[in-house]
């Protein structure tokens, strides 16, 4: 009866740690120019060239230093891991407002389009303190693509 309790026990914490663990993981590309390539290793052809700094890729598989990522658009692959770094941007997936404080009623600043990558600084409550090539502001952190904290 104990052999049983306690492998229902370890079954049931072996599921816990598979759905602890199965949390998306986004990270951001570190160069302007990032080869991505059909399998995981540095010998497989490339399959697309992303020219894009800091844009968000979600992490799907790992194999030693290469990951496989997936990108907004669909497009997978793998990438060596010198080529990403912790996430720190998103992609807007509505028009957005930007506002000057993290509040409805704070000034509005700009009207951010569908597409745009934004450069997260900080989350908290709902907002995101974010910078862009022309702006800086609040944005309310849903309806994006990418790592929110």
């Amino acid at each position: 009866m104990t052999k049983k309790i306690l492998i229902w026990v370890l079954c049931f914490s072996i599921f816990i740690v598979q759905i602890v663990s199965a949390e998306e993981k986004f990270l951001s590309l570190k160069k302007n120019k990032v080869n991505v390539r059909y399998g995981p290793g540095l010998d497989y052809p490339i399959k697309y060239i992303y020219r894009k700094i800091n844009l968000p890729v979600k992490l799907i598989d790992k194999k030693e230093n290469m990951r496989r990522v997936i990108f907004l658009d669909n497009n997978s692959g793998w990438i060596h891991d010198s080529q990403l770094k912790a996430a720190n941007s998103v992609i807007i997936l509505e028009e957005k407002i930007l506002f000057k404080k993290p509040s409805n009623f704070s000034t509005p600043i700009a009207r951010l389009e569908k597409g745009r990558l934004l450069i997260i600084k900080k989350c908290g409550s709902g907002w995101c303190k974010i910078t862009t090539s022309d702006y800086s502001g609040w944005i309310k952190a849903k309806n994006v693509w990418g790592y929110i904290k």
